[in-house]
């Protein structure tokens, strides 16, 4: 039976998104260009009237799918929907779905509550999906999908006993429950350059963590002998190769021929970088510079060290308006989220939500 739930649900889930917890990632849903994608995280618990259909009794009929697990203002989520949800989270999570079913019950459940109730928010709110409209998403997603046509897609729904109508219906909610959200949610929701920057100067040392780096690298090694004269002859020989690369060298030649590091047979790259890749005081010389700069020889546990920085990212210019960008979508995710939770809240305590649970599930 669950082999044929999983079927069916994921073709049907493929076109729907209502009937599965939001913060699972939904197929064919539009990216947002200029707002971070929509997250719904399920709502704190509210009262709402529970209602135990009785004592518990020998497991009931696996052909029994449509039991009715929540009344919602008079709307029904049945057994089937939640089983379909399960069996899609466990396939797509198979290697690392730890929870047990009681728990994926509930957790489902107040998500299917959460998504029921934003649907009949929509539609007390009047909001109308066009036939037209539900025929482009249907489209869109059967591309997607990998189908030739809707012919195809029609009978592989006849094949798993779905109708149509079902599907479209789903779309149509889901739609429904996007425009809802944006009404109420998230044309809500602003940042203001004040708030980025903020963000910014609080969080600077971490934001910097992240940002990259390329250098190249010339180490020379102290010869066998006397350690202090060893020592030096490093030193001067370091010296003469800075002196030969700032009156123009090839910098990736001088490496292959005199570097004794790894990085000789690339021409002394090190390549891309992230900040805090390297030890701390290598990478203290390397940022030190300018790109295109070479370092005088700087001497660490291994020998003498030359380098001459790349490029490097920045928290100015391009590299400071891509992170203040990204800035701009945590703090809206973080307020969306907000906003979002304090509405479900809202509509949840208005609603008559009836649970009937009686653990034969």
């Amino acid at each position: 039976m669950i082999r044929r739930l999983l079927r069916s649900a994921l073709l049907t889930l493929a076109f729907a998104g209502c009937s599965v917890p939001q913060w699972m990632p939904l197929i064919g849903e539009n990216p947002v260009t200029d707002e971070p994608p929509k997250a719904a995280p399920p709502t704190s618990a509210v009262p709402v009237r529970l209602s135990f259909s009785g004592p518990k009794t020998a497991a009931p009929d696996e052909r029994v799918t449509d039991r009715v697990l929540a009344i919602v203002n008079n709307d029904a989520i049945t057994l089937s929907e939640i089983q379909e949800a399960i069996a899609v989270y466990r396939y797509e999570n198979r290697d690392r779905a730890t929870e047990n079913s009681d728990q994926l019950v509930q957790q489902f459940l107040t998500r299917l509550i959460d998504s029921r109730l934003q649907v009949q928010e929509a539609e007390r709110e009047k909001i109308v999906v066009e036939e037209a409209e539900i025929d482009e998403e249907l489209a869109d997603r059967i591309k997607k999908m990998n189908m030739q046509n809707k012919e195809e897609f029609e009978a592989a729904l006849k094949a798993q006993g779905i109708p149509m109508a079902a599907v479209r219906k789903r779309i149509a909610d889901e739609l429904r429950r996007g425009r809802i959200v944006s009404r109420k949610v998230r044309l809500r929701v602003s940042v203001t350059e004040e708030e980025v920057s903020q963000y910014l100067e609080a969080n600077r040392p971490k934001l910097e963590t992240g940002l990259a780096y390329h250098a190249r690298h010339v180490l020379v090694l102290p010869e066998m002998g006397a350690e202090d004269a060893a020592w030096e002859n490093a030193r001067i020989r370091a010296e003469l190769l800075r002196s030969q690369l700032l009156e123009g060298v090839d910098f990736a030649e001088l490496a292959k021929q005199h570097s004794r590091d790894a990085s000789a047979r690339d021409g002394g790259d090190l390549g891309p970088l992230k900040r805090g890749e390297l030890a701390q005081d290598i990478e203290t010389q390397i940022l030190s510079l300018a790109p295109g700069q070479i370092s005088s020889p700087y001497r660490s546990a291994l020998g003498y060290h030359i380098f001459r920085l790349e490029s490097k990212d920045t928290l100015e210019g391009e590299g400071l308006a891509r992170v203040r960008a990204q800035i701009r979508e945590i703090l809206f995710r973080e307020k969306f989220d907000t906003r979002l939770d304090a509405w479900l809240k809202e509509i949840k305590q208005r609603a008559v939500i009836d649970v009937r649970l009686d653990g034969q599930l």
